[in-house]
This record gives structure tokens, sequence and C-alpha cells, in this order.
């Protein structure tokens, strides 16, 4: 593993288990054109990718209705299904850890920005990031390619793409890190699976994060 600066941490599946609250208002947002997804498989993979890409693709939402459908989902997620998630375990450990070793951590989530800064601080993780950096309401900044270059450009001129590396849980941020030009690491408790993550270019794929945090460190040292 090389030496990083940077730690871009994913949201969904990495630092937060987000399944009750998204698949909760994905139904409330489907259920209003008749479509009705059943099934944790199923719901799932609406967790990672923008809902304007998952709606028509997972449910078959003609392209017409995608912006209603997102409001309607949002009528539901922003005062209620935001707050319905699980901090993962060990995840503060490994952003105090991280943080106290000198690394630069940030939130690079696909999620808007508002609602991250919301589960942030419901969790009590915002100390522990330099920057925080999400999707627009307005769709401007949407998909995690566009969220990575929104965060390369927050971080500043003396940023470095070899210095930074995303942790993330499905091949979305993969394939994000890769268009990007960072590396990416798996975590294998989130929404993706091994054998996806591997398959879209991730460097390594961890079950624990303490043995991830150690690795960073210990390399970090040797160099």
């Amino acid at each position: 593993m090389k030496k990083y600066k940077y730690i871009l941490w994913d949201l969904d599946g990495t630092i937060i288990n987000s399944y009750e609250g998204v698949s909760k208002c994905v139904q409330y947002a489907l259920e209003y054109y008749g479509i009705r997804p059943e099934g944790e498989e199923n719901l799932r993979r609406f967790i990672g990718p923008p809902l304007r890409e998952s709606f028509p693709k997972y449910a078959g939402l003609p392209q017409e209705h995608v912006e209603a459908a997102v409001a309607r989902y949002r009528e539901r997620y922003d005062p209620i299904g935001v707050f319905e998630c699980e901090l993962f375990p060990g995840v503060r450990e490994a952003m105090e850890s991280l943080r106290e070793a000198g690394f630069v951590q940030v939130l690079s989530s696909s999620k808007p920005e508002l609602r991250c800064r919301d589960i942030l601080k419901k969790f009590h993780l915002t100390g522990y990031l330099d920057e925080v950096v999400g999707a627009s309401m307005d769709g401007r900044i949407d998909t995690k390619i566009q969220v990575l270059y929104e965060t390369f450009r927050r971080l500043g001129p003396s940023f470095r793409r070899e210095e930074a590396v995303l942790i993330g849980d499905t091949k979305y941020d993969a394939d994000g890190a890769a268009q990007a030009g960072i590396d990416c690491i798996g975590v294998s408790y989130g929404f993706g699976t091994r054998e996806e993550l591997l398959e879209h270019g991730v460097i390594a794929v961890y079950d624990d994060l303490s043995v991830l945090v150690s690795d960073l460190k210990s390399r970090d040292r040797m160099m």
C-alpha cells in the first residue's frame, strides 16, 4: 500500500448503514407511480448510485417522472429518513486514529451535502473531518466522479491525486475513483461485495476498519 495523505470517505455503506432510511424513502417515492420494489436485495441496489440513475435503471421509472420522484423521496427523507441509520462498528475509532496520525480526512458522498452534514452531526463525527463534500440539490454535482472533482477543488492547489485514496463499499466508489485518477480501498461490510469491488479495480478489500487503519499508519511510518 502506498503512503497517503488524504483519506476520502464514502458515507452510505462505509460510515453508516442507511438501509432502513433509504429503502423506506424509495418505497415512498415509487408507490405513487404504482411501483413497489420489495425485498432487501432489490432495495439495496438503490443505495450508492444517484437516484436520478437508479430510479430508471432499477425501477423502470420513465425519465419524465424522475425529478418528481426524487422530490417525493426527499419529502420523506429530509425530515425522517436521513436519521434512520446506524454507525458501523469501528468508524469513530478509525477516524479518531487517522486524525491523530495527521491524515487529512474528507467526506466525499453522492448524498446531498446538507443531509451528509445532518448525519455527521447526529453521530458527532464532524470534528474528525477537514471537509465535507456531497451532491448538490440541483443535480449539478450528483455522481461520484463529480463529487470527487469538487473534493479536489476544495482541497486547493496543494492537493495531489497520487496522495489520495477513497474508502468505499460499492463499484460506484471504485469506478468514480478510477475515473478521477485516485486509488480506492474497499470495505466488505457495506452494500457491495468483495468480488464486485475487486472486479472494479480496488487495490484491497478490508473486513475490519481497525486493520485498514493499522495498515495505513504502518505504511506512513515506513515512509
